[in-house]
């Protein structure tokens, strides 16, 4: 099993040598997920009480704000990570690495071909000539935005040799116009896979939803292998509220951007960086370094050894924002 951000307990208990810290004043930074999260309002007493129902209006909804029908909800992207590999006879699957792990793991345990494309750009990862692609876009960890455009040329170089390109979109909505998933399964791009996640822009992780957009085939046959029931009725109901929310949306859009060009400021001094709205990813040969300063502060980061990077999420206040500028400047490489 990976290891992925935000085990604050275990970060809380590792560190306690270094400071009385009680995990509530512990700061996660790991993560990416917007820390001011969509409210929840009070949710019909119902949602717990009865099975939940596919037209309950949060196909619809999603549909409005993705541009596309042709979806289905999954209890959060990493089921569709999981399961998609399922889908296709054995072939070679490259994977624009870093990347999210669990989709070369996902790939890697379903018996395909794993080939890592490291740093590579997209029209190289079209010349090693595997009939499928994977990436992130925006990468995560590294925040490298793909223009839309570049990955339909390349859904439709890969059709023309009866390949699939999926992209995982997971940090896309600060920047809707350049995601695909109105497209994805279309007679455009008929093999393009689409993931969404109400995970990090909307801050609703703990709900569990997620959407996958395909063609139509392929969507009936991944809501056969998830099975009935897939979503929870309140996750169900906080997601409808959410996705048709436009007002909130179009402010946390403005506020998000605001905060991520403060901790760009923060963080430049300190190496070089890549990232999005929603986290900085810092490149540093200190990276582990300045990982371990902060987590004595109670300040947890992301640490990715293998590329020398250090991924730093929103804080959620003022009073955060401050802490983490203090922890900096007493940070000495």
């Amino acid at each position: 099993m990976l290891e992925h951000g935000g085990r604050l307990r275990a970060a809380a208990a590792r560190y306690a040598a270094f400071g009385d810290w009680p995990l509530a004043d512990w700061l996660d930074l790991s993560t990416g997920i917007n820390p001011r999260a969509y409210p929840v309002p009070a949710i019909d007493p119902q949602c717990w009480q009865r099975l939940p129902e596919d037209d309950d209006g949060l196909n619809d909804a999603a549909a409005a704000y993705y541009g596309s029908q042709r979806l289905l909800a999954v209890p959060g992207s990493q089921a569709a990570i999981q399961l998609l590999p399922a889908l296709f006879a054995p072939l070679a699957v490259a994977c624009m690495t870093p990347i999210y792990e669990e989709h070369p793991l996902a790939w890697q345990r379903a018996g395909h071909k794993l080939r890592r494309l490291e740093n590579v750009s997209l029209p190289r990862a079209l010349a090693v000539a595997t009939p499928m692609i994977v990436l992130c876009n925006p990468n995560n960890p590294t925040g490298r935005r793909l223009p839309a455009a570049e990955l339909l040329a390349a859904a439709a170089q890969l059709q023309r040799r009866g390949g699939w390109l999926v992209v995982d979109e997971a940090f896309g909505d600060v920047e809707p116009g350049n995601c695909l998933a109105a497209l994805a399964g279309s007679p455009e791009a008929p093999n393009l896979i689409v993931l969404r996640s109400l995970g990090k822009f909307f801050g609703l992780a703990g709900a569990r939803v997620g959407f996958v957009f395909a063609a139509d085939d392929k969507l009936a046959l991944l809501r056969e292998a998830i099975g009935p029931w897939p979503l929870s009725g309140p996750a169900r109901a906080v997601a409808r509220l959410a996705l048709a929310d436009r007002g909130w949306q179009a402010q946390t859009r403005h506020q998000l951007a605001a905060a991520a060009a403060r901790l760009t400021a923060l963080l430049r001094p300190f190496g070089e960086l890549g990232g999005t709205a929603l986290f900085v990813s810092l490149s540093t040969p200190h990276a582990a370094s300045l990982f371990e300063h902060l987590a004595r502060q109670a300040i947890l980061t992301r640490h990715f050894p293998a590329q020398g990077l250090l991924r730093c999420g929103l804080p959620a206040c003022e009073r955060e924002w401050l802490r983490l500028s203090s922890a900096l400047t007493t940070w000495v490489p």
